[in-house]
């Protein structure tokens, strides 16, 4: 039986354990995906799902149905993610200051081969503070205002931020591609 997400929320709320893990089941996999955008690892990828996913089943009540249920619960995953970095690093752009910002140029025939699984993995790769601007801005679509409420930054900082990602992202990008053609050889 399918349900809409409103009804699915509300079999949740009465306790309906089949229902529960029909929401888990349901959101899962594109919520881990979410989490490992924001982790530094698997395993990390795994806890923000977990204390997502407590988080959602303990505000279920405040779903108020006005919108698609998946965007709700992303929200509340990316928050989770960046309580998650805020906990484990007090000072999340000190050290993001050194990334040398000239203007590079991805080589349009590495971005041609490159797969998506290949960016998911190379920003990955991205400290933190990098991974949760780019991850806010480019990927979940917030304005850099909105970055700079959720990191408590200001919007300069979110677009040098967002800048600086975006140079360390393209230098990781070209060195991967440099290892994979030499491994080819």
């Amino acid at each position: 039986m399918t349900e809409s997400g409103n009804e699915l929320v509300q079999l949740c709320l009465n306790g309906n354990a089949a229902a529960q893990k029909r929401l888990y089941d349901l959101f899962a996999a594109n919520m881990n995906g979410v989490c490992y955008r924001y982790a530094r690892n698997g395993e990390d990828a795994r806890d923000i799902l977990q204390e997502g996913f407590i988080k959602v089943f303990t505000r279920l009540k405040s779903f108020k149905g006005d919108g698609p249920l998946e965007a709700w619960i992303r929200r509340i995953m990316v928050n989770t993610a960046l309580d998650f970095i805020k906990a484990r690093n007090k000072h999340l752009f000190e050290d993001e200051g050194k990334i040398d910002v000239k203007n590079h140029a991805t080589n349009p025939e590495v971005m041609n081969k490159l797969q998506s699984e290949d960016l998911v993995n190379c920003i990955s790769k991205l400290p933190d503070g990098f991974k949760a601007v780019f991850n806010l801005y480019a990927i979940e679509g917030y304005s850099h205002k909105e970055v700079s409420e959720q990191l408590n930054i200001t919007e300069s900082t979110s677009r040098s931020q967002y800048n600086r990602a975006r140079t360390k992202l393209e230098q990781i990008i070209q060195q991967r591609f440099k290892v994979k053609e030499y491994e080819r050889v």
